[in-house]
């Protein structure tokens, strides 16, 4: 559970205009925190939460040896137990998203990819308490779960305001939504698409375009 595309993808995806106070929930290795670090001002104060303690001793070393360790927090807490002296203006994260498929014997794979950690509803009640009034909350899931995810925001006063698409090859059908939620309702949400490969194994112009500040090999 190290570095992966959906976490690559939104931590390059997310949009951080106007964003002062930042939150990631779940953050494993410190990957979306410090790419935000990376996107944003030294004025930018990004608070990173992981329940599981080994990954966040990982993510702990990790911002320390950037150079935005002093503006990325790494928290040892669960979402549902977490207190903030502030009101985000950005929640941000790659939640568990197995919810009804066989466990894994690893603990730690279970709570970073099972919902038995963090609920969609939990994720959702608590964002909706951490956000200010113009507050966002970014998030990327499979096909299934991030519609599912869609109408349950909305309960939650919490609207998709872009809902983007990726997939890895255009004859493959969507594997993952990006998405963004904000209480301001629109009329109609931004939409977009994002492909992996252009053809064979070379990597989409899209897709180079939108993480090249982070990959070494571009």
């Amino acid at each position: 559970m190290k570095v992966g595309t959906d976490g690559v993808l939104l931590g390059a995806w997310t949009n951080v205009e106007h964003a002062s106070t930042i939150l990631d929930v779940g953050t494993g290795s410190g990957l979306i925190a410090l790419m935000l670090a990376q996107r944003t001002t030294d004025k930018v104060q990004i608070d990173a939460i992981e329940i599981e303690q080994h990954a966040f001793e990982q993510a702990s070393d990790n911002i320390k040896d950037t150079p935005w360790y002093y503006r990325v927090t790494a928290h040892h807490a669960a979402l549902q137990e977490f207190e903030s002296t502030c009101r985000y203006d950005l929640i941000v994260s790659n939640p568990p998203y197995f919810q009804n498929s066989q466990k894994p014997p690893d603990e730690k794979r279970v709570q970073a990819r099972h919902t038995i950690s963090l609920s969609y509803p939990e994720l959702l009640l608590s964002s909706a308490k951490l956000l200010n009034s113009s507050g966002r909350l970014s998030v990327v899931l499979p096909f299934t779960e991030g519609l599912q995810f869609v109408t349950l925001a909305g309960q939650h006063n919490l609207h998709c305001s872009r809902q983007w698409s990726f997939r890895t090859r255009r004859e493959k059908p969507i594997e993952r939504w990006l998405l963004e939620f904000s209480f301001t309702p629109l009329s109609t949400p931004e939409t977009g698409e994002i492909l992996l490969y252009k053809h064979g194994e070379e990597w989409s112009d899209a897709y180079k375009k939108l993480t090249r500040e982070f990959y070494l090999k571009l």
